[in-house]
């Protein structure tokens, strides 16, 4: 199993990772993590932990990471937004087939509410788009 192991560990957090070096090769063959980093995504920072100093392979192995990270909360963005569409197609329908009137007395409002924000908000950046395109 030890020789499967990566160099590094990022454990996720909200806005970054804490980053750990990975060690099994030490005399009781224990896995050891050592941490030497905190990411912050948002900030594209890394700062070393405590007074260590990050190699040049630590520097670009945490890159790599953040990048990829990126990449990953850029995806689920867009598939939660996807979701989004379903959830709103089925809710029409719901509304349209199997509502009573209380629950619709109970939602109505937050739904139109919500659906009017976010209509006004994409109506903007649509026509923001076609200016800057046009």
């Amino acid at each position: 199993m030890a020789g499967d192991l990566p160099d590094y560990y990022f454990r996720v957090r909200e806005n970054g990772a804490f980053v750990f070096r990975v060690d099994t090769e030490n005399r009781q063959r224990r896995i050891d993590m050592e941490q030497i980093a905190v990411i912050n995504i948002r900030k594209s920072e890394i700062k070393p932990h405590g007074d260590r100093a990050l190699t040049d392979e630590d520097v670009a192995a945490i890159s790599e990471w953040m990048a990829e990270r990126l990449k990953l909360i850029e995806h689920r963005d867009i598939d939660d937004i996807l979701r989004a569409v379903d959830y709103l197609n089925t809710t029409t329908h719901w509304a349209q087939s199997r509502a009573t009137e209380d629950q619709l007395e109970e939602v109505t409002d937050s739904l139109l509410l919500a659906m009017h924000d976010l209509r006004t908000v994409l109506v903007r950046k649509k026509a923001d788009r076609l200016l800057k395109d046009g």
